[in-house]
């Protein structure tokens, strides 16, 4: 039974489910690669294309942003997702979760490849919404339409991601924004952009969410 204290928690895809930061890097490395900007010598390049809104990194960069889209297009299909893993306890921690609150997921990933990895993780049925990059590049724009259409106010909701660029995001959407230091960015940078939370493991996520009667940040 659902409590009177329901929150909307909206959950980032990669770095946060999954282990797919291998995967990604070498895909957006490819993408630069083929517009003739190889502009990643390192994973501290990648990475610090979120900082903030992938997509406005890498336009800040000089890229251009039509251009690198549609060559992702093109390298999308042929990317090998059994690659990409799910983290420890996820799983069960989604389906705690989902019996006491309501769950979105909002991802700069797409729809086709989130909904394969849940059904297999076997936890599809915890979001009642995923939105992906086949809606909208914005993540703040995301988060806002998820808030409301959701009918949640703005003091209920939650974004749960792994990277600055994600704290960033959901600070402008008006919501509470949790960081999670298994993902791509270390704990020393999700520091720096002081979440609401910060949270080490998928079991401390649970109790944040469960326990009674207030939340603490830290």
């Amino acid at each position: 039974m659902k409590s009177f204290d329901q929150k909307l928690l909206l959950f980032d895809f990669d770095g946060v489910l999954v282990d797919s930061l291998e995967v990604y890097e070498d895909v957006v490395r490819q993408c630069l690669e083929r517009l003739g900007r190889p502009i990643i010598r390192n994973r501290e390049d990648f990475l610090a294309l979120y900082h903030d809104n992938f997509y406005r990194e890498v336009e800040k960069r000089g890229i251009d942003l039509e251009a690198f889209i549609a060559v992702l297009a093109e390298i999308r299909p042929h990317i090998d997702i059994s690659l990409i893993q799910p983290y420890d306890m996820m799983a069960s921690v989604l389906l705690e979760l989902a019996k006491r609150h309501r769950l979105m997921l909002i991802s700069s990933n797409t729809e086709k490849t989130i909904s394969v990895l849940l059904n297999r993780m076997n936890v599809q049925e915890c979001f009642e919404a995923v939105v992906g990059s086949d809606a909208l590049l914005n993540k703040t724009e995301k988060i806002l339409r998820a808030q409301s259409e959701s009918g949640m106010s703005r003091d209920s909701v939650y974004y749960i991601g792994d990277t600055a660029g994600d704290i960033r995001e959901a600070r402008r959407a008006g919501i509470k924004t949790i960081a999670v230091t298994w993902g791509w960015h270390s704990r020393e940078i999700l520091e720096s952009v002081s979440p609401d939370f910060l949270i080490d493991t998928a079991p401390a996520l649970l109790e944040l969410f469960t326990r009674e009667p207030s939340f603490h940040g830290c």
